[in-house]
């Protein structure tokens, strides 16, 4: 049998635009996974590895036109959002790329002997080592940040391992573009281009997360499809660590007290996060808790008049459309449940956007409105208005993880004078990964101290996708005892040829 066409599709008309790939059948998977393997002794010397991340980065930047032209072909996008999301993706290389240089994420630790410990401690020496080659999945509403060249690929790579992408169907010519310009930077460093390998289909992307040679996995993509290859990759002979992001509904809570200081403020800004992108942020507020009263009714006219004079816009494709149009048409016919602006289909291929109401009351309790406690992927949010700080509490506890949670707090809350502040923070933190106090979730900043990730079903593990800790998801530790000097790798001998930071017998070096 013929193997499958893979597509390139216009989600502005729904019709294919050119063929760019087959699916990879089992024996091609396989060639790439052992591509990927004999490629990962390249990697070994963290010189070449930061000059490899840095010149991907470069030669990204040189083709930003042509790449950002065929994502926008294939996303509907913009050009704008695609050239910041290009920018970021650099910047991500570059960062990493520094990461190595610096070499603390090798968590280097040597301590000497000491008899007089109980009980005794022999020579021992730790620091991390790659996993080996490592499985991602793409997402397909970031293109460039979490897809071919994303993070998961970067902090891979940074780690000393190769990858095997598995293309999101979304954006295969765009996947196609942006891995041969990864493997011409591999070139020119004299590292094997299996290092990025890239393969297309649903078959394939299941046969990758199964291959004996895959030591890991990175997945940004629905619960469903996360869920199942995390099973997948559990069930194995040999186990694999899967760090998916899989669903997030992002709650919000919008103190009595914000409320009444700048209702219009809040209306505004959560109009503009929750239609970003077309609502399609991983991070977009998708439950809203505001008060009952005249501050929370400022604040729905606020969103009203904001969401009101959004444009309608084109998803990712058609499925997506689809599944928002039913989605929301399904929720709105909850009882109690009312529509100020009526969020679905905006034309034949576009969607508008809106936000439902409803008493907290009714999430506060299992029954059919659980569903407004679901991600709903698309330009929508609930706003669910609470009579006391008893319903705020009482809907929170039936949330599931989610990657971020936010807070609205008048000044003096903020400042900390009503205790309500903490009191909130306190009940959020145990929920996400990033705690917002008066901001919105949308926008994940690439820097040291980022954590993109939490309980799940956001996340299948307590890593983060971005920034510079996402390193730590491809490395483990090993230690050596009693081992003479001139066996040990350079990073652990005493006399730090590479002047790496380290842990010295208890004191931090750098």
């Amino acid at each position: 049998m013929a193997a499958a066409p893979v597509w390139s599709v216009d989600p502005r008309t729904g019709k294919q635009r050119e063929q760019v790939a087959v699916e990879a059948t089992a024996e091609e998977v396989d060639l790439a996974v052992r591509a990927a393997a004999d490629a990962a002794s390249a990697l070994a010397d963290r010189t070449v590895r930061a000059a490899f991340l840095r010149t991907a980065a470069d030669l990204l930047d040189e083709a930003e036109d042509h790449l950002v032209e065929a994502a926008d072909a294939e996303t509907a996008l913009g050009p704008v959002r695609l050239t910041g999301e290009l920018a970021r993706t650099c910047y991500q290389f570059r960062a990493f790329a520094d990461i190595v240089d610096e070499g603390d994420f090798l968590g280097i630790v040597i301590d000497h002997p000491d008899a007089t410990a109980t009980p005794p401690i022999p020579d021992l020496r730790r620091y991390k080592i790659p996993l080996g080659v490592v499985a991602v999945y793409a997402a397909s509403n970031f293109p460039f940040a979490f897809s071919v060249p994303g993070g998961d690929t970067a902090s891979a790579l940074a780690a000393g391992c190769p990858v095997v992408v598995k293309a999101h169907p979304d954006h295969p010519g765009t996947s196609e573009l942006v891995a041969s310009v990864l493997r011409r930077a591999a070139a020119r460093h004299g590292v094997p281009e299996g290092v990025v390998g890239l393969v297309h289909g649903f078959d394939a992307g299941v046969e990758l997360v199964k291959h004996p040679l895959v030591s890991g996995a990175g997945f940004t993509g629905s619960i469903r499809g996360g869920r199942a290859l995390f099973d997948a990759a559990a069930a194995r002979p040999v186990p694999i660590p899967f760090h998916g992001e899989l669903g997030s509904l992002n709650p919000v809570v919008v103190t009595e007290a914000a409320a009444a200081e700048r209702a219009e403020q809040i209306g505004t800004g959560l109009a503009g996060s929750m239609t970003l992108g077309v609502g399609q942020f991983c991070v977009k507020p998708g439950l809203v808790l505001a008060p009952e009263g005249a501050g929370g009714d400022r604040l729905v006219k606020s969103l009203t008049d904001a969401v009101s004079n959004t444009e309608s816009g084109v998803l990712l494709d058609h499925r997506m459309r689809d599944n928002f149009v039913a989605g929301v048409h399904e929720r709105a016919a909850l009882p109690d449940v009312d529509a100020p602006v009526t969020p679905g289909a905006g034309g034949e291929h576009t969607v508008s956007a809106g936000f439902l109401t409803v008493p907290a009351a009714r999430l506060a309790a299992e029954g059919a409105h659980d569903l407004l406690l679901e991600e709903c992927f698309g330009p929508v949010t609930v706003v669910a208005r609470y009579a006391d700080d008893a319903e705020i509490t009482a809907v929170l506890s039936r949330l599931p993880g989610n990657l971020t949670a936010t807070v609205q707090l008048s000044s003096d809350e903020a400042a900390g004078e009503s205790g309500r502040g903490a009191e909130l923070l306190a009940e959020l933190t145990p929920l996400a990964g990033r705690v917002l106090v008066d901001g919105w979730p949308t926008g994940v900043a690439v820097a040291p101290a980022q954590h993109h990730g939490g309980p799940y079903p956001a996340t299948t593990s307590t890593s983060t996708s971005v920034g510079g800790t996402a390193v730590e998801r491809w490395l483990r530790p090993v230690a050596y005892q009693n081992t003479p000097e001139a066996l040990l790798p350079p990073e652990l001998r005493d006399a730090n040829p590479l002047g790496l930071p380290r842990r010295y017998d208890g004191r931090l070096q750098h």
